[in-house]
C-alpha cells in the first residue's frame, strides 16, 4: 500500500507566492475535507497552488489531466487481462480515495459529463466510490480530498459544469497576480533581473486587455516564465517574447503585428 501512494508524495517545496488568504482558506477547507473547485484562467497558478498545498499538508497528490476522451473507467478503474488472467486495476480516483490522497482533476470540464458524474458520491456526506464492475464500494480514506479546476472564461455552454456538480464544491477564484507580485514570481522562477521582469509583465498586461477583442486568452504567468527562462539563457528579449508569448496565442497576422509592436515598445 505504502509503495502505491508514496510515489505521489510532493517531497520538495514548490514555489508558490500567495496573493491573498488562499492558503489559510484552503487549509480550513481541507480540515473539514470540503471538495474544492479552483476557477481561473490558464497558467495563473492553480496547479502550482494545489502542489504547494499538498506539500504543506504533507499529503500525496494524484493529478489527472482531463480530456474529452476520458471515460469513467479511466478515473475509477478497469479489469485488465495479463498472463495470470484477469485482474482489477484501480484508476487514479480510486487510488486516491482508497489510500488517502488529494485527487486533482485539472480542467475537469474537458471530460465528458457522463464521466464527471462518478465523482458525485465522493463529494457529499457519503464519501464513497462505487466500483460497479468489481462490485466493491470504497469508503474514502479520512485524508482523501477531491479538487477540480477549470477556466470559466474559456468554456462553451456545452462544456460548462452542471449546477448539480458545482454545488458540491467550495470555490476559490484565481487570477493573474498584481504587477509587483507577478514581477517577483518571474524573477524568482527565471533568474532575470527586475527590469526585464517588469517589461515582461507589462507586455502581458497589454495583451490581457485584448482578451475578447481578438484574443481568446491573454498571456499567462506561465508563458512569462518561459520567456524569462529563454532570456536568462542568452536569447534576445524580442526573440524570446516572439516564440514564448506572441506566437503561441494567436495566428492572426494583424494581432501578431500588434503584439510584436508591443514587445518592441518595451524591448
Amino acid at each position: 500500500m505504502s509503495e502505491i501512494i508514496e510515489q505521489y508524495r510532493v517531497t520538495k517545496e514548490p514555489y508558490y507566492r500567495a496573493v491573498a488568504d488562499e492558503v489559510e482558506l484552503y487549509e480550513a477547507a481541507y480540515s473539514v475535507r470540503m471538495p474544492m473547485m479552483l476557477k481561473g484562467p490558464t497558467g495563473c497558478g492553480k496547479t502550482r497552488f494545489v502542489e504547494y498545498m499538498a506539500w504543506r499538508l504533507k499529503k500525496p497528490l494524484i493529478t489527472v489531466a482531463c480530456n474529452e476522451d476520458m471515460t469513467a473507467s479511466d478515473l475509477v478503474g478497469r479489469f485488465l487481462l495479463d498472463a495470470q488472467g484477469t485482474r482489477w486495476q484501480d484508476g487514479p480516483l480510486a487510488v486516491a480515495a482508497r489510500y488517502g490522497a488529494i485527487c486533482y482533476l485539472d480542467e475537469v470540464v474537458e471530460a465528458r459529463q457522463d464521466t464527471t458524474v462518478v465523482i458525485h458520491p465522493l463529494t457529499d456526506n457519503r464519501r464513497v466510490l462505487p466500483l460497479e464492475k468489481k462490485g466493491e464500494l470504497i469508503h474514502a480514506h479520512n485524508d482523501f480530498q477531491l479538487v477540480i479546476s477549470y477556466n470559466p472564461g474559456y468554456q462553451s455552454l456545452m462544456k460548462d459544469l452542471k449546477q448539480s456538480t458545482k454545488q458540491r464544491f467550495g470555490a476559490m477564484d484565481f487570477n493573474y497576480p498584481d504587477h509587483a507580485t507577478e514581477m517577483e514570481i518571474v524573477t524568482h522562477e527565471t533568474g532575470v533581473d527586475e527590469s526585464v521582469a517588469d517589461k515582461l509583465v507589462s507586455i502581458a498586461e497589454r495583451a490581457r486587455n485584448l482578451k475578447g477583442h481578438g484574443l481568446d486568452e491573454g498571456i499567462s504567468t506561465r508563458m512569462l516564465i518561459y520567456a524569462g527562462s529563454l532570456i536568462a539563457k542568452g536569447v534576445s528579449a524580442p526573440s524570446a517574447c516572439r516564440i514564448a508569448l506572441v506566437r503561441p496565442i494567436t495566428d492572426d497576422p494583424d494581432m501578431r503585428d500588434a503584439l510584436d509592436a508591443t514587445v518592441t515598445t518595451f524591448f
